[in-house]
């Protein structure tokens, strides 16, 4: 029998309950809509034949039940997606396998400069969809860069902290470009990048009273943050406005008072913190979470062998990286979200009358960590990534380099060791593991802003 078609798309539509995906199948193969449609019990099957420029296309679709109700289901596709993985990172050991030498284990360093040093003055139509979030990439480049240390001339930092400038907003804050309204998320970004260059005219950017004000305006009763006015609440915004005040020299008792209990309801049964009370953890999340209250000196607050124990094992076992949740797959910008809560934890667990820590090593197994990032996350062109398979970008650079510092470093002053993976080439500068940059421009920073006297946000009286 022939067949009745030229090209075979088999689709796949995944989702929670009652969002529509039934309703949305319906309309394309059936031209049909039911506004009272009954809930999909288990995996439904729609088929459509199209033509595209004389060419016949048979769309298969298996419509699911929503993933909250049949769990079962989900774990039949992360198992795939699962193995599917491994089978592609055991490729990538097997390669080394045969020369399993330290030569084999080298961070591309002048690829991966060329490329981001023309990422900070050009960037291809795929950044279009970031529109949105360019003090990011200017921090994800930077931080980057001076990871690799890499120098930043001087006439680039100053061009970066012109634009940041025009970034920045009346209402106080920075918006996600130029005339974009102020939001946390690029606030956090642009100081960072400014703390990193570190210059009179970086820190002169920065109108404290403006911010110091629009923080105040995005506090919510219950001691959380808005992301921006009118926007949503999590613990990202919470970090975002320690991070920044603390940075500055802004942070008041007033501005963060309920804060950091806010931040210790986020903290669940697994033991990691979700978005808000009640969410499943995540290490993005948590990574936030841990490092607002470190700035905030409330660590205590949370149960911290439970979250060790949530954070330890989102270190996958095989690949060596991390996972940013329980039953998910690895990625590369986790090196640091997750990798990076275990400075913090050590410092807590020590300050608390630890003394079953390590002298010379995290809570984690470094050296797989380092494997991971330099064999399956280096683009051959320069840049970094999530997975093989997956594009480079500036964020799984910036991330995944974060990461492969953290493994590098352990403690700071007499007790800084050091786990260096491969050639000695392969060593990058240290990172802070509350704020992300340079330990030396934190300090750089404080020491600046510290010098200068908290805003006064009290009206002026009149005569």
């Amino acid at each position: 029998m022939a067949k009745q078609y030229d090209v075979l798309f088999r689709l796949l539509l995944l989702g929670d309950s009652g969002v529509g995906k039934t309703c949305l199948l319906c309309r394309f193969t059936d031209n049909q809509f039911h506004p009272a449609h009954i809930s999909t019990i288990g995996v439904d099957f729609k088929m459509k034949t199209i033509e595209v420029d004389g060419i016949k296309v048979r769309i298969q679709i298996w419509d699911t039940a929503g993933q909250e109700r049949y769990q079962t289901i989900t774990k039949q596709y992360y198992r795939r997606a699962q193995t599917k993985v491994e089978e592609i990172v055991q490729e990538v050991f097997d390669a080394c396998k045969t020369n399993h030498h330290v030569s084999q284990f080298v961070l591309h360093r002048d690829k991966h400069f060329h490329y981001l040093k023309r990422g900070l003055r050009q960037l291809t139509e795929a950044y279009e969809c970031l529109d949105a979030s360019r003090p990011w990439l200017c921090y994800w480049i930077l931080h980057s860069l001076e990871l690799l240390d890499e120098p930043i001339p001087q006439s680039v930092a100053s061009d970066v902290c012109q634009f940041l400038s025009r970034c920045q907003s009346p209402q106080g804050g920075f918006g996600g470009g130029p005339g974009q309204d102020p939001h946390l998320a690029p606030t956090y970004a642009a100081v960072n990048a400014l703390c990193i260059i570190g210059t009179e005219e970086a820190f002169g950017v920065i109108n404290r009273k403006k911010l110091l004000e629009y923080l105040h305006s995005l506090k919510q009763p219950d001691g959380s943050f808005l992301m921006h006015v009118g926007g949503e609440v999590d613990v990202r915004s919470a970090y975002c406005a320690a991070s920044v005040a603390s940075l500055t020299n802004i942070l008041t008792p007033a501005l963060f008072a309920g804060t950091a209990e806010w931040i210790a309801r986020c903290q669940n049964w697994e033991g990691g913190i979700g978005g808000v009370p009640g969410m499943e953890a995540h290490g993005g999340y948590t990574f936030c979470g841990m490092a607002a209250l470190v700035i905030l000196k409330q660590e205590h607050l949370l149960d911290l062998r439970s979250l060790l124990r949530w954070v330890t094992h989102r270190q996958m076992r095989f690949e060596g990286g991390f996972q940013g949740r329980c039953n998910k797959l690895v990625d590369g910008c986790y090196s640091f979200w997750q990798a990076g809560l275990l400075p913090l934890l050590h410092r807590a667990l020590h300050a608390r009358g630890d003394t079953a820590l390590s002298m010379t090593h995290w809570m984690l197994d470094q050296s797989a960590l380092q494997e991971y990032i330099l064999l399956c996350c280096q683009c051959p062109a320069g840049g970094l990534l999530d997975k093989p398979g997956k594009s480079r970008d500036f964020y799984h650079t910036c991330y995944c380099l974060s990461g492969l510092a953290i493994a590098q470093h352990f403690g700071s002053g007499d007790l800084h060791h050091e786990v260096v993976l491969g050639v000695p080439e392969n060593r990058l500068q240290a990172t802070h593991p509350v704020y992300n940059i340079a330990p030396e421009k934190v300090v750089r920073a404080v020491m600046h802003f510290l010098q200068l006297p908290v805003p006064n946000l009290e009206p002026e009286a009149t005569e």
